[in-house]
């Protein structure tokens, strides 16, 4: 007689299910509600965690000037407040430069609107034979002014949001600028106490990549400012030189917009010249937009390549993926932080991600033309 056994099925619960199965549906339930906690956190804080990311960026490019200012045994504190209240005080001039231009160009171009009507009539009525007057153009605003006064009830209607806008946004920018001085100022604390968490050997690896981002969010900071300062200089000349009114807080207007949008930055910052010249003399638009689209080409292939060798090294095709796509995820914040942040991704794949020697072959540079090569089948014997 066979002494073993066949083997026995594993025990089942009255209702016949496995006795795991139960404890697997409650583990699994836990696991979605979990989820769902966190997804519901990660949405109610999704505000400050862009605000920290902002603040830290903003930590890295303050740190090689506050770094300058320590060796000159300058105390880390005081250092950091001389570089914000400097930086702070550069952001505050240039807007109000920016108001400034604005309401004389509004101011401007309210003065001049019934000059450049009437000159635009006038074109018009030679240009195609008609006879149109600014009493039939007044007529058709007056009976219009249905649409007009619903245009403005819609406006008034929007004040009570746009001020809540710019308040909250006046909240956020202020909540930024405390996190970004608690992180500059303590910045030898916080690598301290994330080393202290790690182990010696990545205790070098994460200070490396710390000096990495500072490098590179410094690099492109210092880099586009240079930019803007040569932009600045090179646009003010030649307005000052067409006899526009401002010509210096124009230029510096050019500069920033310029230097902080990728390729095409020169076109977005000309509209606003462009308004101004129509206040004085249409035809001094036309050399402004000439003008603009001359330098952004300069920048793009002269200019840039030369000043960013140095600094950030970004292919201008990704630079401007980067932007829209920093756009895209984060708006405006991640428009700005999307280039220097793509540095830094790029200088860490650069350094750990292993290279190959490449060999010789005229076909990467295409320095030879192609041949067509006919297959030739071997002969039968």
């Amino acid at each position: 007689m066979d002494n073993d056994s066949p083997e026995q099925p594993p025990p089942r619960t009255r209702t016949g299910m496995p006795p795991w199965l139960p404890r697997a549906m409650a583990l699994a339930l836990v696991f979605f509600g979990l989820f769902l906690l966190a997804d519901w956190a990660f949405h109610r804080l999704l505000g400050i965690l862009i605000i920290l990311v902002v603040a830290f960026f903003i930590s890295l490019a303050m740190e090689p000037a506050v770094a300058v200012l320590v060796r000159r045994s300058v105390p880390r504190g005081l250092a950091t407040g001389l570089v914000f209240i400097g930086t702070f005080a550069c952001v505050l001039a240039f807007l109000a430069a920016l108001v400034t231009l604005l309401v004389e160009t509004t101011t401007n171009l309210a003065h001049e609107t019934p000059r450049l009507l009437e000159e635009g009539i006038d074109w018009v009525n030679r240009a195609f034979g008609q006879h149109f007057t600014m009493h039939d153009l007044s007529q058709r605003l007056l009976r219009e002014s249905d649409l007009i006064e619903g245009y403005a009830r819609t406006a008034a209607d929007n004040v009570w949001g746009v001020s809540t806008t710019v308040l909250g946004g006046l909240a956020q920018v202020l909540t930024i600028a405390l996190f970004s001085v608690y992180l500059t100022a303590g910045g030898p604390k916080v690598r301290r106490t994330v080393c202290s968490m790690l182990p010696p050997a990545h205790q070098q690896t994460f200070l490396h990549a710390w000096d990495l981002a500072i490098d590179k969010t410094g690099g492109y900071l210092y880099s586009r400012l240079l930019l803007a300062i040569v932009s600045a200089i090179v646009h003010g000349a030649f307005l000052a030189i067409l006899g526009l009114p401002n010509p210096i807080a124009l230029g510096v207007w050019f500069g920033v917009i310029s230097a902080f949008i990728p390729t095409i930055g020169t076109y977005i910052a000309a509209i606003l010249p462009v308004f101004v010249a129509l206040s004085v003399d249409p035809l001094d638009a036309v050399w402004v937009i000439a003008f603009a689209v001359v330098y952004q080409w300069v920048q793009d292939y002269l200019l840039q390549p030369r000043i960013t060798a140095r600094t950030v090294d970004v292919n201008a095709a990704i630079a401007l993926l980067a932007v829209l796509a920093g756009g895209a995820l984060l708006g405006a914040v991640g428009a700005l932080l999307a280039i220097p942040a793509t540095a830094t991704v790029q200088a860490f794949l650069s350094e750990y991600v292993k290279h190959y020697a490449v060999t010789e072959d005229p076909r990467i540079d295409q320095t030879t033309a192609r041949r067509k090569r006919s297959a030739k089948a071997p002969a039968d014997d």
